[in-house]
């Protein structure tokens, strides 16, 4: 399996990388089972860390997993660790309404994070004839320190499965983060609240969307929006990499997937989508570290970029 995805499962069609677990249907709203099959049922625990020259015991703390006896991150005193079944038990209402159903499960960078991407059981955005969005909750826990129990809402666009960015700032998403904070025996009536705001937030981005759908981008523009996306200077030569890149996401907002139906061709929305598809199958050399640097990192930010850029430019 690729270096920076150690283990996952999944529903559905088969990763990019041909690996992983399949989940069945049965599996689809037990976390328990998804947590097994994708490989998460270990524990870690915090273990002292001792200075090589002095043998003074530090204050830091590591991480260490059970299984293996891997560091997955060196922490501070105050810090308390948090299993990978617990880390996401407090979802399990949301599954047993049947708001959500879990899609894919892993663990990143040798298991200091973990996610799960569950889909809600709404009707998908349609963007356009032929074009339709899924509504997704990309949940995610890290055992270095860097990233606590968090909830995020994740576009994915079906006809290239290119992970889009939300165009508003999520106040659903701050609602599900509570949950676990709070008695997680949550009734039904708040549970189907809670995931009505979300789809509506979902709802508010398609407005966006269909707004950059309607609007043509020309051939002048197109390379404006791509330069501005890559923070190149108007008084400034871009490098050969810098140029390489351009012509590679140009390549992609005119013929990459989904590009070329007839609805959306050759508008900002296929603009942005050449992006999105380059950040999340092209960027870099290889696999290794898209999918957390999309989720988590700079390709996160880029992606953010890409959206409020391409916004600007069609009205």
């Amino acid at each position: 399996m690729p270096a920076e995805v150690e283990t996952m499962a999944f529903a559905g069609a088969t990763p990019w990388h041909g690996q992983g677990t399949p989940l069945e249907e049965a599996d689809l709203h037990d976390w328990q089972k998804v947590c097994t099959k994708s490989g998460l049922d270990w524990e870690v625990e915090l273990t002292a860390i001792v200075a090589a020259d002095t043998q003074a015991t530090l204050k830091q703390r590591g991480v260490r997993r059970k299984s293996d006896g891997r560091i997955l991150g060196v922490v501070g005193p105050r810090y308390c660790v948090l299993q990978n079944r617990d880390a996401f038990q407090w979802f399990t209402p949301f599954l047993e309404a049947k708001e959500a159903t879990l899609h894919t499960a892993g663990s990143l960078q040798e298991g200091s994070r973990v996610w799960v991407l569950a889909k809600m059981n709404r009707d998908p955005l349609v963007i356009a004839p032929g074009d339709e969005v899924e509504k997704f909750i990309l949940l995610s826990h890290g055992h270095d320190g860097s990233l606590a129990v968090r909830c995020g809402f994740s576009p994915i666009r079906v006809v290239c499965a290119n992970t889009l960015a939300m165009a508003h700032g999520s106040a659903a998403s701050k609602l599900i983060r509570c949950k676990h904070t709070k008695d997680i025996q949550e009734n039904l009536e708040n549970i189907r609240e809670t995931m009505t705001l979300a789809n509506a937030e979902f709802e508010a981005t398609a407005e966006q969307y269909k707004l950059l759908a309607r609007k043509s981008i020309s051939q002048a523009d197109l390379k404006k929006y791509v330069e501005r996306v890559l923070k190149v200077k108007d008084d400034q030569k871009p490098s050969t990499r810098t140029l390489n890149m351009m012509k590679e996401i140009i390549g992609l907002c005119e013929s990459g997937k989904g590009n070329a139906l007839p609805s959306v061709s050759g508008t900002y929305w296929t603009a942005y989508n050449g992006v999105t598809e380059w950040l999340g199958h092209q960027r870099g050399h290889n696999q290794r570290t898209r999918l957390n640097s999309l989720w988590f990192g700079d390709s996160a930010n880029v992606n953010k970029l890409a959206l409020e850029t391409a916004l600007a430019m069609a009205v």
